[in-house]
């Protein structure tokens, strides 16, 4: 399969918007209309924070999308690149988009001058997982988090 990374656009919003929905189902969540939107709005904006790569096939599709966001840390002079949703349209999958996007992911990041890359995944996601060793190495902190707002 030929496939095609670039940032995201105005006219990929309602294939984005599909895919997005079909990722909110695989976690079994549902998010307000007006999170989502702001998702978008963040995604395409300069100052929002985070940018959004799409995976286009060879008719021009969009068929996946990751989500980065760049951070200070204390522990380097340079950004982080966390990417926090990737997720690729299940009748493309086991193509190589998955690889592909990340591949993205990681040009944007060393094109930014960051010295991390990093994710996370649901524990029981293994399919996802064995992607994610591949592409990143194996995970050597185990991450806790809390909802609180």
């Amino acid at each position: 399969m030929s496939i095609v990374i670039r940032a995201l656009e105005k006219r990929d919003c309602p294939r984005w918007l599909e895919l997005w929905q079909g990722y909110l189902r695989f976690y079994e969540t549902e998010l307000p209309d007006e999170v989502s939107a702001n998702t978008w709005q963040g995604l395409r904006s300069p100052n929002g924070g985070h940018e959004g790569l799409g995976a286009l096939d060879g008719a021009g599709r969009l068929i996946g999308f990751a989500h980065i966001l760049f951070h200070g840390s204390t522990w380097s002079i340079s950004d982080y690149c966390y990417l926090e949703d990737l997720f690729v349209d299940p009748d493309a999958r086991n193509q190589g988009v998955g690889a592909a996007l990340i591949a993205g992911v990681e040009k944007v990041a060393r094109d930014r001058g960051c010295t991390r890359l990093y994710l996370t995944t649901a524990e029981q996601n293994h399919v996802a997982r064995r992607l994610y060793d591949q592409a990143l190495g194996p995970a050597s902190f185990v991450r806790y988090a809390k909802a609180i707002g």
